[in-house]
């Protein structure tokens, strides 16, 4: 993309990419935020345009773009509901402020989808790198909008009947394609929000610049492998 990566003690970065900080923020939890924070914020706000007072579904609400999708509609003023792989990782996203949270491993997400949203959602965030668009139709509401940020080689079966039936819309993104006006403004909410308090950095672990190698093998087992290794994300540092 013609952009340098950030694994090295020094960059150097294009002006129209970077953006003053908050004083009261870590620089760990600044490196954490940014790609999952302006992911979440054009997701929420350009693409789906989440209204307070809506419903929005968050899958994986303890991980890194979901835990910062749901404190953002959180400080949208929506309802957010979650899933989460363990009592650990629930409790983790009540205090992120998910007003339910569905544990998927003993509980089923569609009937509790259904019961907790019985009109369905009105945004539905999909982080499943090969998502289940039937269930997903099935909890939506009426033009209900699903945002798609994963799975570039998945090809999932789509209900084409039922999706345009019920007037729905789909985006797919991906943040590095956003010119740096709209990254720009959602830095700028962001900033705001961390100031603020409304939202906070969700880092799994810290590691050395020199376990780069491990933090690559945790991502890879965490995201190919849905091991669900990490509720967050990884830092490294010198």
């Amino acid at each position: 993309m013609g952009r340098q990566g950030t694994f090295a003690e020094q960059i150097c970065v294009d002006g129209k990419w970077v953006y003053p900080s908050p004083d009261n923020v870590s620089d760990k939890d600044l490196a954490a935020v940014p790609l999952v924070g302006i992911t979440a914020h054009i997701g929420l706000v350009s693409k789906a345009q989440l209204q307070p007072g809506e419903t929005i579904f968050v899958r994986g609400g303890s991980g890194g773009v979901g835990s910062m999708v749901l404190q953002i509609a959180k400080a949208m003023n929506a309802t957010v509901i979650t899933t989460a792989g363990s009592p650990e990782k629930a409790h983790r996203c009540r205090e992120l402020g998910a007003d339910h949270v569905i544990e998927y491993h003993t509980q089923n997400v569609t009937e509790e989808l259904r019961r907790l949203a019985p009109n369905g959602v009105n945004v539905y965030w999909e982080t499943l790198r090969d998502p289940d668009f039937d269930q997903a139709v099935q909890c939506m509401a009426m033009a209900g909008r699903m945002v798609l940020m994963a799975g570039r080689d998945a090809r999932p079966a789509f209900p084409v009947g039922p999706f345009y039936v019920k007037g729905c819309s789909l985006f797919g993104f991906a943040m590095f394609n956003e010119p740096p006006e709209k990254q720009s403004v959602a830095a700028s909410d962001l900033n705001h929000w961390l100031r603020s308090g409304a939202i906070r950095a969700q880092i799994d672990r810290v590691l050395k610049l020199s376990e780069a190698r491990v933090a690559h093998e945790l991502q890879e087992s965490n995201t190919i492998q849905k091991s669900g290794a990490l509720a967050g994300k990884l830092v490294l540092v010198p």
